[in-house]
């Protein structure tokens, strides 16, 4: 019976032996190749694989048509211009009605004024003459007072707005100037007035 060799191995042989099991290892991996998706899968009727409708792509907004510009607005022609009789035949301020038989500045009487008075503040040197005037009902000498009243309570109400009392002048005419000589209820009621009239500007 032959003595049994025990076979050695050196480190340095075990050492190679590793490396090329390492190497081999390495060569046989190789990295993955990278494919395109494939579309998805549309069947009759537009269908996917797993039968459902594909969603419907949103419709394009459609872009707003263009804003045509606001016409200009030409500024209203100045006063300055203007004679004194184009100005009172134009009327910029408007006449103040009254109630019968009163010399109290009503609601809508207040607006009229308040409208005088930012034109009188617009032109600060127009000199203005206020006068009061009555239907033809009472006596004479009763309807000078009543438009005197009539004037009186115009002009002070403008100079509480602001406006100087030495600008505004008061005259009373009664009923001497109707401006309606109808005779009515309602050409009564355009005749009891205070009328405006620029007289110095």
């Amino acid at each position: 019976m032959k003595p049994f060799v025990r076979s050695r191995i050196t480190p340095l042989l075990a050492l190679l032996l590793v490396a090329a099991s390492l190497a081999g290892a390495c060569a046989s991996k190789q990295p993955p190749i990278a494919r395109p998706t494939p579309p998805p899968y549309t069947g009759a009727g537009g269908l996917d694989a797993e039968g459902r409708r594909p969603p419907t792509p949103p419709e394009p907004i459609p872009e707003p048509p263009p804003v045509a510009p606001e016409p200009a607005v030409e500024a209203p022609p100045s006063l300055d211009s203007k004679t004194l009789d184009e100005l009172n035949r134009e009327s910029p301020l408007q006449p103040l009605f009254f109630d019968f038989d009163s010399s109290e500045v009503s609601v809508p009487g207040q607006a009229v004024l308040n409208a005088n008075a930012e034109i009188l503040k617009r032109y600060p040197s127009w000199v203005v003459t206020i006068e009061g005037h009555c239907d033809e009902r009472g006596t004479a000498e009763y309807n000078l007072a009543l438009g005197e009243r009539r004037a009186v309570a115009a002009r002070n109400y403008l100079v509480t707005l602001g406006v100087a009392a030495s600008r505004l002048r008061t005259v009373s005419y009664g009923e001497e100037f109707p401006f309606d000589p109808a005779r009515s209820d309602q050409a009564y009621a355009r005749n009891r007035r205070a009328h405006f009239v620029i007289t110095s500007k």
